[in-house]
């Protein structure tokens, strides 16, 4: 009688089946260094970084103290790095459920760290939040899944709306094609940047 060994799957083809998982780093601040999990998801593309340590750079002394609202949130990559800089609160926008079950999951990962941590996830369209939230922000991230317009909608909506504190700073990630022609008057290009296919802005809001 001839034995039959069990055909083993190759371990190559197993790692393709599976979803590449990844992780954003915090750069800097009081969880410097902290590696947070990322679920995979289409359209999801986490600010590298490169650029990330720019814009954190611009905005030097602008995140101690500030409330937040990153829009369109997904990995949760410049959120997180702005409560570790010492924001005061942070508000997360993120339509996808399964990405915001991996947001809250971080942010209960960060509490652990600091019990008086003081973010929220909110599961929802961020253009429909735009136009429903009492709230006011001194900083606003605007980095939303490419080439879907959803950049100049945001940010019409913003302009339109109360949620800006005087003198806010607004960070806008685009396509690098995309150009500044359809941002609000009222907003003073402060920097702006190309890296690759990726084109990144901060700006001041004037009354």
């Amino acid at each position: 009688m001839v034995s039959r060994r069990p055909v083993r799957q190759n371990k190559a083809n197993q790692t393709k089946t599976k979803k590449s998982n990844g992780f954003v780093r915090i750069i800097s601040g009081k969880f410097k260094g902290k590696k947070l999990p990322v679920r995979d998801s289409q359209g999801l593309r986490p600010t590298t970084d490169r650029v990330k340590e720019t814009l954190f750079n611009w905005l030097m002394f602008k995140v101690h103290g500030s409330r937040v609202l990153d829009c369109f949130s997904g990995s949760g990559s410049l959120g997180f790095e702005a409560l570790s800089r010492e924001a005061e609160y942070l508000v997360m926008i993120e339509k996808d459920p399964t990405v915001a079950q991996q947001l809250k999951q971080n942010l209960n990962l960060l509490s652990k760290n600091d019990v008086h941590l003081n973010a929220q996830v909110i599961e929802q369209d961020c253009l429909h939040y735009l136009t429903q939230t009492q709230s006011e922000f001194d900083l606003v991230f605007v980095d939303p899944p490419f080439r879907l317009g959803l950049a100049e909608q945001a940010c019409n909506l913003l302009a339109q709306s109360d949620l800006l504190t005087d003198d806010a700073y607004i960070y806008v990630e685009t396509e690098s094609e995309l150009k500044t022609s359809g941002y609000p008057d009222n907003w003073q290009l402060l920097k702006e940047k190309t890296a690759g296919q990726v084109c990144y802005r901060l700006f001041q809001y004037q009354k």
